[in-house]
């Protein structure tokens, strides 16, 4: 490995941890250090074990692993951001780390396995709860909610409190809002001896599915699969004009398959493209936003994709299968748009491809590195064999340490395999602190129904505003029923890109659609058609300003402005914006739904295909050539049809980008016939 590699993986992993707060650790001391390590293997080994033989009881399941994970986070995070100080070890700092820390790792691990121990009369003292149960249920809502800022900062744990006040104080809430208020030991019974609440659903995902993907894909990187995706993306790619902003999109896809994290996506494979994309004459920003535009896509594609994809299944009670396949098309949609935007800036500006000495050849990377594709199409297999997520993933972390262990190319020594199995551990806290705070949310609006007035109250804006601009449409395009859709669809687009400004993807996905689901119900939506609309715009404020982390972080490795690599970065990302509102009014474009049509399918794909291509040549101002300003309107105009999923709208944007498009070949042929 050379030395510009290094630093630049040194630096990939600083910008890594200064924009991604879920792995922000604190340094440790050898004896707090070895203490950290042997929990976190033990919290991977504990899961690799149950998913391979077999979960224990719900309960006891959850319990176990919250246990591990508050206490984790304890050791792992300070309680101060940005203290990076060693501290050597005294009566105050035992082994390093301060008193009270140790006091907030007891009371997680006794208040998180109180609920297991006492299973066996649970349902007895549900509704009736003792004052120790009281007790206990206040003190683990209190390690939460501080283990929860540790993790991932001030929002999420202060929505919490407010729902909680909500809760205790709704009879003074305004208008639709109220209700007679809750006392706090049946807020705290709700809350922690329900499955209603903190051993509520997300819990069980993150300790049922998502860890396990997580330390899937921590283990494949290692093993080399990352490193092959970029060669093979580099390979297809880069001869082409603009070639390392194409192979960034193209590998960010391959690289989405085994990780979803937007930010790591984004720094393991932005460290080498976005050099070389400056290298060739993109500008800074734009390089930097073209890595943050396409690394948000990982959390879309399958098969693994982020962790709300986990949290469909239980909502939906479908096979993960279903989900998958359900993905497909709006995943493909979304980085046909980002390399659009990125072939058309290229030939605009005029830049290279890469030179046959800067590529690998493709047979040469499959010859040489094919035996780590082996992890991944296993699991895909058994995936689609109707197996459990967890099963899948069990043998992809099985054949992950064999390839590894077993490939003469980049072998992995059985220390690679444990320290694998810790550092997946430690990516896998904050999501786990996370998705317990949301089951405090998520427990307050199945107590307090809080979700079906706030259905009411914005389908009725909705629709005023539906009835207000119905006479202005033209040709009764779209009908007052439309419209309602639409700008319920707008305020749901619009509260999550806001809440995705300080609220992790996943915590995002479970608040929106345990509130906005109704809503969407309400209006006759398909329940996997909302949830899939929550998730798009959920993981979109990842590069939406001003709160950008993956946009950042890019920026931090190209030395660009964060706030113009943002703004670019969200117009790379206009399909991933586009398409969730097409596959509401088409929802067979998800395949997977109750009355999929072909003939519905193919004109919502002709109509993206073409609509994204028209809209990222008025954006980047070339289709074939330069463009007059009246073109650029005419595609942007064009390209709003076109996604319409209506069959008029569909031809009448065909015949407005038809002549814009063909008005450049034409002069080009002209101007080649005129010489002669």
């Amino acid at each position: 490995m050379t030395e510009t590699t290094t630093l630049d993986e040194q630096k990939a992993r600083e910008l890594e941890e200064k924009f991604d707060a879920e792995i922000r650790f604190r340094p440790l001391g050898p004896v707090a250090g070895w203490l950290a390590a042997a929990a976190l293997f033990s919290l991977s080994a504990f899961h690799y074990y149950t998913a391979g033989f077999g979960l224990l009881r719900e309960v006891t399941h959850r319990g176990v692993h919250m246990a591990f994970v508050l206490a984790l986070i304890f050791l792992v995070f300070s309680g101060r951001r940005g203290d990076t100080k060693l501290y050597g070890s005294s009566l105050w700092r035992p082994a390093g780390i301060p008193l009270y820390d140790w006091a907030f790792m007891a009371a997680a691990v006794v208040s998180t396995l109180y609920v297991p121990w006492i299973f066996h009369d649970l349902a007895f003292r549900v509704g009736n709860p003792l004052p120790v149960d009281v007790a206990m249920g206040t003190l683990l809502i209190l390690v939460l909610l501080e283990a929860t800022r540790r993790s991932m900062g001030w929002p999420l744990p202060v929505i919490a409190v407010i729902v909680m006040l909500y809760a205790l104080y709704g009879r003074y809430a305004p208008g639709m809002l109220v209700h007679p208020g809750a006392s706090w030991p049946s807020v705290v019974n709700h809350l922690y001896l329900t499955s209603q609440g903190i051993y509520g659903l997300p819990v069980g995902v993150v300790a049922t599915y998502v860890f396990h993907f997580v330390l899937f894909g921590v283990l494949a990187t290692r093993m080399g699969l990352g490193q092959l995706f970029i060669d093979m993306a580099t390979a297809l790619a880069g001869r082409y004009s603009g070639g390392p902003a194409k192979v960034a999109v193209v590998s960010s896809a391959l690289m989405g398959t085994i990780t979803g994290s937007s930010i790591a996506n984004a720094v393991t494979t932005g460290a080498l493209t976005i050099p070389a994309m400056i290298r060739i004459g993109y500008k800074r920003h734009f390089a930097a936003a073209v890595e943050a535009a396409a690394s948000t896509g990982g959390q879309i594609t399958p098969p693994i994709m982020g962790a709300a994809a986990f949290l469909m299944i239980e909502f939906l009670g479908i096979p993960y299968t279903h989900i998958m396949i359900a993905a497909l098309v709006p995943a493909f949609m979304h980085f046909f748009g980002v390399l659009m935007q990125v072939h058309f800036e290229a030939k605009r500006r005029g830049l290279r491809g890469l030179t046959k000495e800067e590529m690998p050849q493709i047979w040469k990377v499959l010859r040489r590195d094919w035996p780590t594709l082996f992890p991944l199409f296993v699991l895909i297999g058994i995936l689609m064999n109707g197996y459990t997520p967890y099963l899948a993933a069990f043998w992809g972390i099985t054949l992950c340490i064999l390839v590894g262990l077993l490939n003469p190319r980049n072998r992995l020594s059985v220390r690679d395999v444990l320290e694998g199995f810790v550092t997946g551990a430690k990516y896998a806290l904050a999501v786990g602190a996370a998705a317990a705070t949301v089951g405090i949310i998520i427990g307050v609006v199945t107590l307090t129904g809080v979700s079906f007035k706030v259905a009411y109250m914005v389908t009725s804006t909705a629709s005023g505003w539906a009835t207000a601009m119905e006479p202005y449409i033209p040709f009764g395009l779209m009908s007052v029923a439309g419209l309602t859709l639409l700008m319920t669809l707008l305020l749901t687009a619009v509260v999550c890109i806001v809440m995705g400004t300080g609220v992790p993807t996943t915590a995002n996905y479970l608040i929106m659609v345990a509130v906005t689901a109704p809503i969407l119900a309400l209006l006759g939506v398909e329940p996997i058609v909302a949830h899939f609309f929550v998730f798009y715009y959920g993981i979109l404020a990842d590069i939406t300003p001003p709160v950008a982390l993956c946009a950042y972080a890019t920026a931090g490795i190209a030395n660009s402005n964060p706030f113009s690599t943002g703004n670019t970065a969200f117009r790379l990302s206009m399909g991933k914006a586009l398409v969730p509102f097409v596959f509401v009014f088409s929802p067979s474009m998800l395949i997977m739904v109750q009355n999929f049509s072909l003939s519905e399918f193919l004109l919502s794909t002709y109509g993206c295909v073409l609509g994204i291509t028209a809209l990222s040549a008025a954006f980047s101002d070339y289709l074939a050539d330069r463009l007059w300003w009246w073109e650029r309107m005419l595609l942007a105009f064009a390209a709003i049809l076109l996604v319409a999923p209506e069959l008029t709208t569909t031809i009448v944007g065909t015949l407005i980008f038809l002549p814009v498009a063909l008005r450049p070949l034409l002069r080009k042929r002209d101007a080649v016939a005129e010489p002669a």
